[in-house]
């Protein structure tokens, strides 16, 4: 098996378990070939990503081309979609070695020519100031939000930004679209889950729209903003059988009481 190995620079111990791994390759008689992430090519049929989830999120985008599995190997904070951390390296290359691992597909969605694994974040370009936002559905008005601003997120970003601003938890692996006010000005509000078939717009009324996906802020200012599922799906690759609830336990301390912390 041919292997991309992904890291990000700016994490101070990237380079150092890239060493690691490259060495562990060459002992194993591995192919490989590493890639920084502003310069990712393919060579393989497999992708690690050393960094967090960010760093993970990208590299599944741009492999998604050619439906290869992306693993993480957590540098970061949380490591939400990694399977392992750098201490792990040596289990993590054997397992992968031995065709030890599955993949699940996620969806993505699609505007303006930008893919996004985790979510759209829509807020007027005047960020310190509340917006009216017009929502629609299959070309259909639904309703109108005065907030800070709408999120358009995955299954895969529900427990993202959505779930911080009080969205549905959603089974990565469903075929739907969550929709999320932030700090809507009503108590009327609430957080709508729909098919992954539907189209979705946004616009304003009196200010133009800026966008950022997956955390990174598109360039310029839009009138309308319209979004739908990509014909791409991100392949992340686990080791384990993955138990959804019990990541959300471990990493999120999900149904954990402050008595039993």
């Amino acid at each position: 098996m041919k292997i991309n190995v992904v890291f990000n620079r700016y994490i101070n111990t990237s380079e150092e378990v890239l060493d690691s791994i490259e060495k562990k390759f060459i002992e194993k008689n591995i192919e490989f070939r590493s890639f920084e992430l502003d310069s990712m090519e393919n060579f393989g049929e497999f992708t690690i990503v050393l960094g967090g989830d960010g760093t993970l999120l990208r590299a599944a985008r741009f492999y998604s081309e050619w439906k290869i599995p992306v693993l993480g190997i957590s540098l970061g904070r949380l490591g939400f979609l990694s399977q392992g951390v750098d201490n792990e390296i040596n289990s993590i290359i054997e397992a992968i070695s031995n065709n030890e691992f599955y993949t699940e597909e996620r969806l993505m969605l699609t505007s303006i020519d930008r893919i996004a694994l985790n979510d759209f974040v829509i807020k007027g370009c005047e960020k310190s100031r509340t917006s009216k936002f017009y929502l629609e559905i299959n070309d259909k008005e639904v309703c109108n939000y005065i907030a800070d601003g709408l999120i358009v997120a995955t299954p895969t970003g529900s427990t993202a930004y959505g779930l911080s601003a009080g969205g549905p938890v959603v089974h990565p692996t469903m075929d739907a679209i969550v929709i999320v006010p932030i700090c809507p000005h009503t108590l009327n509000a609430r957080p709508l889950v729909i098919p992954a078939s539907e189209k979705i717009a946004v616009k304003t009324a009196d200010r133009l729209l800026s966008v950022s996906i997956d955390g990174y802020e598109t360039e310029n200012c839009v009138e309308k903003i319209e979004i739908e599922a990509s014909t791409k799906k991100a392949v992340l690759a686990f080791l384990n059988k993955n138990n959804f609830y019990t990541v959300l336990k471990d990493k999120l301390n999900w149904g954990i009481s402050e008595a039993q912390g």
